[in-house]
C-alpha cells in the first residue's frame, strides 16, 4: 500500500520515460517474487534462470513466436480412462473450459436443457438453464434455439452463448444468471470469443458480418463486412483482432478491428468449418474437404495442409473424405486436434515454425466430434459429442452418445523442452 501510494506521488512529476522504467522495475520485482515462490517448491532451478526463462516466454508470446515443444511426450490416453458426461438429450453443439481448468460449460440443439455447468474433478452437473418456446427468450433465461457457439472471458467472469435465432447472452459464469441479451446480428450467431485481458467479446455470423461489443458497459460497438458466404468460426487472443473462417467463400480472415481492415487467406477446397489460433503469428483451420490446414499470419497460403486428415468415408456409393467439424490448439504449444464423425479424434504435431503437420495418434471416439477444447495446463482434452452434426441432420450415428467426453493427456517424463522460437 505505501509503494503504491508513493508511486502515485512520484507519477504527477515523472516523465514518460521515467514512468516506463519504474513500471519494468515493478514488473521485474513482481516476476522475481513469483519466481522465488516458485523455486522455493521445487529447489532445481536458481530464481534468475526462472526469471529468464519467464521473461524470454513472455517476449516470444507477445510476437507469436513461443512453441512449447510437448507433442513429442503425449502418450495415447487408456480409453477405459475416457470419462463420458451425460445430460444434454441432442447433440453436444459447443464447449468452453473455464481458464482455472476446474469446470466445464457446453451447449446444445436441445431446447429444454440448454447450458450445462460441469465440476471437471468430479464430473457433476453443477448449473443446468433451461431453454423455452421460440418467442419467449425474454421471460425464460435460456436459449429457445438451437445454441451454437460459447465463449468465456479470460478471467472467468463472463460467458457468452449464440444461437440460431440471431440472439447472444451474457451470463454470469459463477452463478449462470443472465445478464444481458445483444440484439443485431440478421442471422445465427456462429462465433463468439473474448479479447483475452479484456470483456471486448467478438461475434460472428452467418449474415456474414463480425461485431465488436463491450460486455462490461453492455455496448456494441461496431461491425465488419467482408465474407461472400457465412461465417462459420471465430477465434481472438490478445491483440485487438480476430479471425473467421469463411464457409463456402473459401478463405480465412484476419480481422484488424482499429484500423476496420482484413486479410484474405486461401487455400482449402471445401467449405471452411472450423478455426482456432495457436498464438498470436499462427493458426489451424478445417474444412469439409477433408483437409485440415496450418497458417502464418504473414502468408496468405497454408504453411502446412494435410488433405484427408480423417481418411475417406463411403457415402451412398461415392468415397468422400470425412468433413474436419472441429479443431483445437494448445495454446503457444506444437499440439493439434481435430475431430469429425469418423470415429477418433486426431492429436497432430505440428513441426519447427509450424511448417509441417505430422499425426501424432488417434483416440478412439464415436459419434460427430462437434467442439474440441484443451485445458489450459494441457493435461486434458474435451469433446462434445452428438449424434448429428452441429449444424445439420445429413447423417446421423445412432450408436454415439450426446455427451462430453473428457480425455486425458498424459505425457513422457523427459527432461524441459527447449521454447523454439517457430518464426514464420
Amino acid at each position: 500500500g505505501r509503494r503504491r501510494r508513493e508511486a502515485a506521488e512520484e507519477e504527477g512529476d515523472e516523465t514518460p520515460q521515467e514512468k516506463k522504467l519504474r513500471l519494468a522495475k515493478q514488473y521485474l520485482e513482481e516476476l522475481r517474487q513469483l519466481e522465488e515462490e516458485r523455486a522455493e517448491e521445487e529447489e532445481e532451478l536458481e530464481p534468475a534462470d526462472l526469471i529468464g526463462d519467464r521473461l524470454k516466454e513472455d517476449v516470444l508470446e507477445q510476437k507469436g513466436r513461443l512453441q512449447r515443444l510437448v507433442a513429442k511426450d503425449v502418450q495415447p490416453p487408456d480409453p477405459a480412462r475416457i470419462r463420458v458426461l451425460r445430460g444434454h438429450q441432442l447433440p453436444v453443439t459447443c464447449l468452453v473450459i473455464s481458464p482455472d481448468d476446474r469446470f466445464i460449460f457446453s451447449s446444445s440443439k436441445d431446447g429444454s436443457l440448454i447450458k450445462c455447468k460441469w465440476e471437471v474433478d468430479s464430473g457433476k452437473r453443477l448449473c443446468v438453464v433451461p431453454g423455452g418456446k421460440k418467442g419467449t427468450e425474454e421471460r425464460h433465461m435460456g436459449h429457445a434455439s438451437h445454441v451454437l457457439c460459447m465463449a468465456i472471458s479470460s478471467d472467468g467472469k463472463y460467458l457468452a452463448t449464440g444461437d440460431r435465432s440471431k440472439l447472444i447472452m451474457i451470463w454470469d459464469a459463477a452463478t449462470c444468471k443472465r445478464l444481458h441479451i445483444f440484439t443485431g446480428h440478421r442471422d445465427a450467431v456462429s462465433g463468439l470469443s473474448f479479447r483475452k485481458g479484456t470483456h471486448q467479446l467478438y461475434s460472428a455470423s452467418h449474415d456474414r458480418c463480425v461485431k465488436v461489443w463491450d460486455v462490461a458497459e453492455n455496448a456494441y460497438v461496431e461491425t465488419l463486412f467482408g465474407h461472400q458466404d457465412i461465417i462459420t468460426g471465430l477465434d481472438s487472443l490478445s491483440r485487438e483482432c480476430c479471425v473467421t473462417s469463411g464457409g463456402r467463400d473459401g478463405t480465412v480472415r484476419l480481422w484488424k478491428i482499429p484500423e476496420e481492415s482484413q486479410l484474405v487467406f486461401s487455400g482449402h477446397q471445401g467449405s471452411i468449418d472450423c478455426i482456432q489460433l495457436i498464438n498470436e503469428e499462427h493458426m489451424v483451420s478445417g474444412a469439409d474437404d477433408g483437409s485440415l490446414a496450418l497458417w502464418g499470419l504473414t502468408k496468405k497460403k497454408p504453411l502446412a495442409l494435410a488433405r484427408q486428415a480423417h481418411g475417406e468415408q463411403d457415402s451412398q456409393g461415392l468415397q468422400q473424405p470425412y468433413w474436419i467439424s472441429a479443431v483445437a490448439a494448445l495454446r503457444n504449444s506444437d499440439l493439434l486436434a481435430t475431430g469429425s464423425h469418423s470415429g477418433s479424434v486426431k492429436l497432430w504435431k505440428c513441426g519447427e515454425g509450424f511448417r509441417n503437420l505430422e499425426h501424432l495418434l488417434d483416440i478412439p471416439l464415436v459419434g460427430f466430434v462437434n467442439s474440441l477444447k484443451f485445458s489450459a495446463a494441457g493435461d486434458f482434452l474435451v469433446a462434445g459429442v452428438g449424434q448429428e452434426h452441429r449444424l445439420g441432420r445429413w447423417w446421423r450415428i445412432k450408436e454415439a452418445k450426446n455427451s462430453i467426453c473428457i480425455i486425458p493427456l498424459k505425457r513422457k517424463t523427459t527432461a524441459p523442452s527447449p521454447e523454439s522460437p517457430g518464426s514464420s
